[in-house]
């Protein structure tokens, strides 16, 4: 059950936001600066003297997979060098490869008996994991550690491992980002989204109104924009009890009955239909764009074309085109924006909660 009027009383908002999430949702910014120290403490720089055969990313549970899908589509076509995602490190991996991973599960066997295969074949291992536990034990102390040190929850936390995985990139001449202004553009966005701003003048608050009680198909309109959107249901999954649709455009076009359903939706007054009349009318597309080049803004506005009762969901005009800043951006907005539908919904102890217990 939700319960909308909360998303404009910031005082209600407090008192049920018990774990202090939305004030752990703003910390992005923060959890930038600290990943870049710790990285330049690590020594990464180290790693600049030659291009690896390979970066292999290790996508664990958690807000890994999104993050490793993002850096890998960032780096794009045109990196010198293959970037693998995988989920335990490739049997060919070995002393001319890198192998990242990040994790706030200290105690992940499988991780930790990757991180111990790669160490022992001689590649360059790089963690964005706790300080202690058996993955960071793994390597026998030859991994470089770039531990959390601003707390927030583990489903909070992908802005520490994306920064941790940028410092990686740069240092290896794969992809260059300004991570003192992509702490100042997540600081301006927690700015946006704070709780004493009103629904319509609240990015995050106007996002979270808009997927509650929809069925959302989260389709991006490029790599980027869909690393951005697995993310995105991620977060609404961890927080508010949503299912997700997650796809890019082109894979979600070529799903022909499920497309034509998505263009036959109607305007804004069909989200007040009966789903007992048209099941399919629960949905609501939400096209996912990062819009940080010509190519993407011109496959946005192909998109808005072929739908366009669907839902827009870009970073703003505020923010310079820049693939970095836009994606980080979008996806400390879905983590924002699904806490205050958590919160709404009751599925983190919220008004709704409270009203299911009583059932």
């Amino acid at each position: 059950m939700l319960d909308d009027s909360l998303f404009d009383d910031p005082a209600r908002l407090a008192d049920v936001d018990t774990g202090g999430l939305l004030r752990s949702a703003a910390m992005a910014g923060a959890q930038v600066r600290s990943a870049a120290e710790v990285a330049a403490e690590t020594g990464l720089d180290d790693l600049s003297d030659g291009r690896p055969r390979a970066v292999v990313l290790l996508a664990r549970p958690g807000v890994s997979p999104g993050v490793c899908r993002l850096l890998a589509a960032l780096a794009g076509q045109s990196c010198p060098v293959p970037v693998v995602v995988a989920e335990t490190a490739p049997t060919w991996v070995g002393a001319l490869d890198v192998v990242f991973a990040a994790t706030d599960d200290a105690g992940d066997p499988v991780l930790a008996e990757s991180v111990s295969v790669a160490g022992r074949r001689g590649a360059t291992v790089v963690l964005a994991v706790p300080a202690e536990g058996p993955v960071a034990a793994a390597a026998a102390g030859r991994a470089k550690v770039i531990a959390p040190k601003v707390p927030v929850p583990p489903a909070l936390s992908f802005a520490h491992a994306f920064t941790a995985g940028l410092s990686l990139f740069g240092a290896l001449g794969l992809l260059h980002a300004d991570t003192e202004a992509l702490a100042d553009e997540l600081d301006r966005e927690a700015s946006r989204a704070h709780p004493s701003h009103e629904l319509l003048t609240n990015p995050a608050k106007s996002l979270a109104m808009r997927l509650a009680d929809r069925a959302p198909l989260l389709w991006g309109l490029d790599q980027v924009s869909t690393a951005v959107a697995e993310h995105g249901a991620y977060a609404l999954g961890c927080h508010a009890g949503t299912a997700c649709d997650v796809s890019s455009y082109q894979q979600a076009v070529a799903r022909q009955a499920l497309h034509r359903a998505a263009q036959g939706l109607g305007s804004e007054a069909d989200l007040f239909a009966d789903p007992e009349d048209n099941p399919g009318g629960l949905m609501r597309v939400f096209l996912v764009s990062a819009r940080f080049d010509a190519e993407s803004e011109a496959t946005e506005r192909a998109a808005v074309r072929d739908l366009p009762a669907a839902d827009l969901v870009t970073p703003g005009e505020s923010v310079r085109d820049d693939a970095v800043l836009r994606s980080a951006l979008l996806a400390a907005r879905f983590d924002l924006a699904a806490v205050y539908l958590g919160l709404a919904a009751g599925t983190l102890d919220g008004p709704g909660w409270q009203a299911l217990a009583m059932h």
